[in-house]
């Protein structure tokens, strides 16, 4: 593994840090688990830069790494198939899984078990969405602050999902009217089909326009203004998309 930082400001994270520190010198194997997308596998390359390190997937190449290393990283344990039959004596095997499927077994082969917290229990989630957010503006060639609704971000997937949201709003607030277009005759072109696509398609339109004047304006009868509507036919739409 290559020589990373780790992004944390986290009690959490520095317990399971510290933990790894003490017994670095030590003939122990040790298991960090926990969802994945929370930077286990980033964490471990931290505190192990010059470690081999394997996938579990690959059975013959553990046993390989077992035999000509005193020290390995295991990766995706969860897929090693007979694990207890392997040979960590004498050797320093830290491993990273996913999920613990047999906890008996896991806790006869490893000295130390360590759990990763997922994103949404870490207390330094604010530094995440901060870091990415610059990260993500400098991607996309962005020179000026955009405030993201992080009431919105999500979090199911962890850093995976956490990135991908920040994506879709950075860029869905920085469209022009062409690119709305862009995307909407993209995605029209291999949708449209059958005998009423207008119909079907019209709530792509309308449900984000009354959504957005809904929110802006916090009135129907000023939007009904705005769009100029009547208003029966503004709160007859407004139940159809279900936007009460």
């Amino acid at each position: 593994m290559k020589p990373v930082h780790f992004l944390s400001n986290s009690p959490q994270i520095d317990n399971i840090v510290k933990g790894f520190t003490l017994t670095r010198s030590l003939f122990v194997s040790s298991l960090l688990v926990g969802e994945a997308f929370t930077g286990k596998k980033t964490l471990i390359g931290m505190l192990f830069p010059h470690t081999v390190s394997v996938d579990a997937s690959n059975r013959e190449e553990v046993l390989v790494a077992l035999e000509n290393n005193d020290e390995i990283i295991i990766y995706n344990f969860e897929n090693l198939i007979s694990f207890d039959e392997l040979n960590f004596e004498n050797r320093r095997v830290i491993a990273i899984a996913n999920r613990i499927d047999n906890s008996q077994k896991i806790e006869k082969k490893f000295a130390f078990i360590y759990h990763m917290p997922p994103l949404k229990e870490r207390e330094d989630l604010e530094l995440f969405i901060e870091f990415f957010q610059n990260e993500i503006q400098k991607e996309l060639m962005l020179d000026y602050p955009i405030e993201l609704d992080k009431n919105n971000l999500d979090l199911s997937t962890n850093i995976q999902s956490l990135k991908a949201s920040m994506y879709r709003q950075l860029m869905s607030k920085t469209l022009s009217s062409e690119g709305i277009e862009e995307i909407l005759f993209e995605y029209l072109l291999h949708q449209i089909e059958g005998n009423n696509a207008y119909r079907e398609h019209l709530p792509l339109f309308e449900r984000p326009l009354i959504k957005a004047g809904l929110k802006k304006y916090k009135s129907q009868l000023k939007l009904s203004s705005i769009l100029g509507l009547n208003r029966n036919t503004l709160r007859k739409k407004i139940q159809e998309h279900d936007l009460d």
